[in-house]
């Protein structure tokens, strides 16, 4: 009998949300393609392929990572014309400040993007599991 498999779905409004979020993202792996700002709807999506937690034979799963009600996107030692470069999500760090909060969202090679937003809106969703090689 095959046993159901669940995909993660987390929703993130405050610190300790997104704490978790950047536990589960660790050393996610994607291209700079992968990354996506759609200004016009605040939305700032990463797809990702990373480590499941629940798993003990490191079973890496695609995921998306969205961030909602992003005013602005700012990024730094990421090349935008290489966009099939390979990056490696390391932390998501956050920073309150008077207008609202910064997420930081820092990457392998001393990259690193910054998000603007008045509120924490940040799900984690897992689309499927990738299969081994």
């Amino acid at each position: 009998m095959m046993s159901k498999k669940y995909l993660a779905k987390i929703l993130a409004r405050d610190l300790n949300g997104l704490n978790l979020i950047s536990l589960y993202c660790h050393k996610s792996k994607l291209k700079i393609s992968d990354i996506k700002f759609l200004k016009r709807n605040k939305i700032f999506l990463l797809s990702l392929e990373r480590n499941s937690i629940k798993s003990e034979n490191k079973q890496k799963v695609l995921s998306i990572c969205k961030f909602e009600f992003i005013d602005e996107a700012k990024s730094k030692n990421i090349n935008q014309y290489s966009p099939e470069d390979s990056l490696s999500l390391l932390a998501i760090d956050i920073i309150k400040t008077n207008k609202g909060y910064e997420f930081n969202l820092l990457f392998s090679n001393n990259g690193f993007i910054t998000l603007t937003s008045e509120i924490i809106e940040v799900t984690l969703e897992d689309l499927k599991e990738i299969k081994n090689d």
